[in-house]
């Protein structure tokens, strides 16, 4: 896996092997990131269940001013900050490593654009959601992107702007 454009392209990052983790695929990446391009310059970036980090990585390396992680594994949450280090963005990345209700009730700021990866099937799309429609989370133009598969998250909290799949992978870009 790699950082596919901006100042760190090309960068290859570390992953953790396993089933609790499953990197979003480099064809699926790209796809993603030409839709988000128009939010990202200057966006202040949430990455829910953070894995390895791509994601986040991936629009600072395009130009976002900040990345907060959000990562339970210990494990998982080592790699990201190894790729954030590998990549040079120590100094607008920070991670936190706790659950992502804990961090969701207690975080002061709003976001431009917010991942949303969690193990499918987990149960933790709606929860996560409803969290950062009743804190106010997503920023006036903000953008929320959820990463599923073949079951569709419950996401009528927010406005489905779009839906796009890859093989087994759906994309669906939410809107406040």
């Amino acid at each position: 896996m790699r950082i596919i454009a901006g100042k760190a392209r090309g960068l290859h990052l570390d992953t953790r092997s396993g089933e609790d983790t499953r990197p979003t695929a480099d064809r699926v990446k790209e796809a993603l990131f030409s839709m988000l391009t128009p939010y990202l310059n200057g966006a202040r970036v949430l990455d829910l269940f953070a894995g390895s980090g791509a994601l986040g990585l991936e629009a600072v390396s395009r130009g976002a001013k900040a990345c907060d992680f959000v990562e339970i594994s210990s494990a998982a949450a080592n790699i990201v900050l190894q790729n954030t280090k590998k990549a040079g963005f120590e100094d607008v990345c920070r991670l936190h490593r706790m659950d992502f209700q804990a961090f969701l009730k207690h975080v002061e700021e709003s976001y431009d654009l917010i991942f949303l990866d969690p193990p499918y099937r987990s149960g933790f799309y709606e929860n996560a959601l409803s969290l950062i429609k009743e804190r106010n989370l997503l920023a006036e133009e903000g953008r929320i992107v959820a990463e599923w598969d073949q079951d569709k998250p419950d996401f009528s909290a927010f406005y489905e702007e779009k839906e796009r799949r890859y093989g087994r992978v759906h994309i669906s870009i939410l809107k406040g």
